[in-house]
């Protein structure tokens, strides 16, 4: 009989009884550990929607909000993976909306094309805080919506694969497959990244009742009762966080915390009213362990605005941290080491302009360049923008741009010949 050991140092042999070594992790999770890969990883914040002719066609077909859009498994699984098979990123951001937490803890909430968020009862006393924090993520009707999201980001990874299984790609067009082909690279599969609004930001849109551009209502409430801002807080953490586990607990290998409206503060309002709050979306993230990966999941925490803040942002507890397109990337660097001079810089991610995917290729190329350049000096980088996607981007530029961050010049070229579905 051969004993276990035995039986598994035969499992791992290769031709001629050689030990194969482990297969190569996803150039995006190697880049947040803080390891170079043989390419530099990219995916772009918002590739999944708005620029995309396939998803506006699909959209227009659904004839659904975009809240329900986002709750409907089938639908946000195509929409996840449509950028993929077309750019061939390194990762597929999950098709959601910071909003839908709120959705599925029963709060009234509705997205309108042209505003954005809008919640049928804004959040601005004590008493409206206490009602507020009595809700739980998935009570009641929410259920169904959280089945909903981990049904969709379980066909996602059916199609991207897993270390355990080769993604299933039935049905595709040879371009689309190319696609996936290119985003799996050496390791196989490709990861899926989970997301969820920072605390600061669902908190502002609860208060304000829509988008603001100066926070007012939200910072007064901060500021004049600190202990509803307390509970408030709290509870949006606790509610994004489980929002993110819930992505990781059905195969979302690693995450991002999005903190839109954090630039509108203060380095000391940041530090003693936010970021406590940010840590504990991200322990609260991070108790989740992906099957895809048997791991908790990596996690980026970004926002805009957020140049003086992103020190601050590091020692929330993320494990890299997004750069937005006003600041030099090294001097973000820079900062994020000076944050934590014992370990030294860390991974970031960022941050090409946006304005610029509407220039000429050649200005383009330039700064994608720069960008990669100064992304050296840091452990690891993963190529992004500064921000969303703007809808009216061209989206061969895109693929364009992953073929030009990954160095290949066949995926160049499947990029200038366009897209067939």
């Amino acid at each position: 009989m051969t004993s276990e050991p035995a039986a598994q140092a035969a499992e791992a042999a290769g031709p001629a009884g050689t030990t194969a070594g482990p297969a190569p992790s996803p150039a995006l999770l190697e880049a947040l550990a803080g390891r170079r890969p043989a390419r530099t990883p990219v995916w772009f914040m918002r590739q999944a929607g708005r620029s995309l002719p396939e998803y506006r066609a699909l959209r227009a077909r659904a004839g659904v909000p975009m809240l329900e859009a986002c709750l409907d498994p089938a639908l946000a699984a195509e929409v996840t993976l449509q950028p993929v098979r077309r750019h061939g990123v390194d990762a597929a951001v999950f098709f959601s909306d910071i909003m839908v937490p709120l959705r599925l803890a029963g709060v009234g909430v509705r997205i309108e094309e042209g505003v954005g968020p809008v919640l049928d009862t804004p959040v601005r006393s004590g008493r409206e805080v206490s009602d507020l924090v009595a809700r739980r993520f998935g009570d009641g009707p929410g259920a169904e919506g959280v089945g909903a999201i981990e049904e969709a980001v379980r066909r996602v990874v059916v199609e991207l694969g897993s270390p355990q299984a080769p993604g299933v790609r039935e049905g595709l067009s040879e371009r689309a497959r190319a696609g996936l082909e290119h985003s799996v690279g050496s390791a196989g599969w490709t990861p899926v990244l989970a997301f969820g609004g920072a605390p600061f930001t669902l908190a502002a849109y609860l208060v304000e009742g829509r988008p603001s551009r100066d926070h007012l209502a939200a910072r007064t409430l901060m500021r004049a009762d600190p202990d509803s801002w307390d509970r408030l807080m709290t509870w949006c953490a606790r509610l994004t966080g489980e929002f993110i586990a819930t992505q990781v607990r059905a195969g979302a290998a690693a995450a991002q915390l999005f903190d839109s409206w954090a630039g509108s503060l203060s380095p000391r309002a940041y530090r003693e009213r936010v970021a406590p709050y940010s840590a504990l979306a991200l322990d609260v993230a991070r108790q989740a362990v992906s099957p895809t990966t048997g791991k908790a999941a990596p996690l980026i925490h970004f926002g805009t605005g957020t140049a003086r803040l992103l020190g601050l942002m590091r020692q929330a507890g993320a494990d890299a941290v997004g750069v937005d397109e006003r600041i030099d990337l090294g001097e973000a660097i820079e900062a994020l080491a000076e944050a934590d001079p014992q370990a030294g810089a860390c991974p970031v991610q960022g941050n090409l302009d946006p304005a610029l995917l509407a220039a000429p290729w050649p200005i383009l190329a330039e700064e994608l360049d720069a960008v990669l350049a100064a992304g050296r000096a840091a452990p690891g980088h993963v190529v992004n923008l500064g921000h969303g996607v703007p809808p009216a981007t061209d989206a061969d530029v895109l693929t364009r741009i992953v073929a030009r961050v990954h160095g290949s010049a066949d995926w160049e070229s499947v990029a200038l010949a366009g897209w067939e579905a």
